[in-house]
């Protein structure tokens, strides 16, 4: 393998620049060429391609967000996208991919290499950290990080002013970012997708609380939670304890950016490397990950349809803590 391209796809992640630097250098080491390709699928389709080489890559490692950008396209989803795609890379003779990303991500680049055979390996760039195959994802780390440093701050507030706050933080699907911010911070509650949580027993809680003479509370909830966001938990806990003075803080995109935490540059430049190597070792169709200290690849099509569990003792924690 001679040539290879790399991308970043989806949502942006803190470390994908170290990854990127990685995937770069290790590909000079091993004397092959490797080409960045904008925008993801979407750049892909219209040929936005460009060699790189060691330089490119120069102080990027601290940089939070993606400088090869990232972007959904509807094109890739249809038959005809998949065509120029490859048709773009066969005009720049690239061998082989690696990708960074999420499930979105895998999907696409699974359904490409059963059409057209191009080995790709990913490495996991999500700050949900809910890919099965790996330990961590990148972006992860820094994302807790950057919520828990924003709910330190919350919890000075509602201290001062003898309220309860309902903290919404990322995790459509998953609550990997609430459980460390709940316990890490110190939160009363934490409301995530795998676990139910009713209005109810989050009622009952504060209201056991109040009881205690506890006068400031804070509720983590991830926004996938199925008694609904941080607002609609709010109004209908308001409705029931309206003596208690809620507030609603929405943490939102500030967990994907910032520079990525020495955890996170570490984890994205050991599996920009694998996911290179992987390659010139003949894996395809695969994503690089870290088990219990040991590099791994899973099959894309485990990687995006086995569920990740959390640890219900993770859960358990929380409501000793709250104690």
């Amino acid at each position: 393998m001679k040539k290879i391209g790399v991308f970043t796809s989806g949502g942006d992640a803190p470390g994908m620049n170290a990854c990127i630097r990685a995937i770069v250098r290790a590909a000079v080491y091993h004397g092959v060429e490797v080409y960045g390709i904008h925008r993801g699928y979407k750049g892909m389709i219209k040929g936005e391609i460009y060699k790189m080489d060691s330089h490119t890559v120069s102080n990027i490692i601290q940089k939070g967000g993606t400088i090869l950008r990232s972007a959904r396209s509807k094109e890739f989803l249809t038959p005809e996208g998949r065509k120029q795609a490859y048709e773009q890379l066969q005009k720049h003779e690239i061998e082989g991919l690696v990708c960074i990303g999420g499930d979105g991500t895998f999907t696409g680049a699974n359904i490409f290499f059963e059409e057209y055979g191009v080995p790709i390996v990913g490495a996991p760039g999500t700050i949900d950290n809910d890919l099965y195959g790996t330990d961590y994802t990148i972006g992860y780390d820094t994302a807790v990080n950057t919520a828990l440093d924003a709910i330190d701050k919350i919890r000075d507030t509602a201290d001062s002013h003898d309220r309860v706050f309902f903290i919404e933080v990322m995790g459509r699907d998953s609550g990997y970012i609430a459980i460390p911010c709940a316990i890490g911070g110190g939160a009363e509650i934490v409301m995530i997708p795998e676990a139910e949580t009713s209005i109810e027993n989050v009622v009952d809680a504060l209201r056991t609380g109040w009881n205690r003479s506890k006068t400031s509370f804070i509720v983590i909830i991830a926004e996938g939670d199925e008694a609904g966001n941080a607002s609609q938990v709010a109004a209908q806990v308001q409705e029931a304890l309206p003596h208690m003075d809620a507030r609603v803080t929405i943490l939102g995109h500030v967990q994907r950016g910032g520079a990525p935490t020495a955890a996170d540059r570490m984890l994205a430049s050991q599996l920009g490397i694998a996911c290179v190597e992987g390659l010139l070792e003949g894996q395809k169709c695969v994503m690089a990950g870290i088990i219990n200290g040991d590099l791994v690849y899973t099959p894309f099509i485990e990687t995006i349809t086995k569920d990740k569990l959390i640890n219900p003792h993770f859960v358990k924690m929380v409501n000793i803590l709250s104690v």
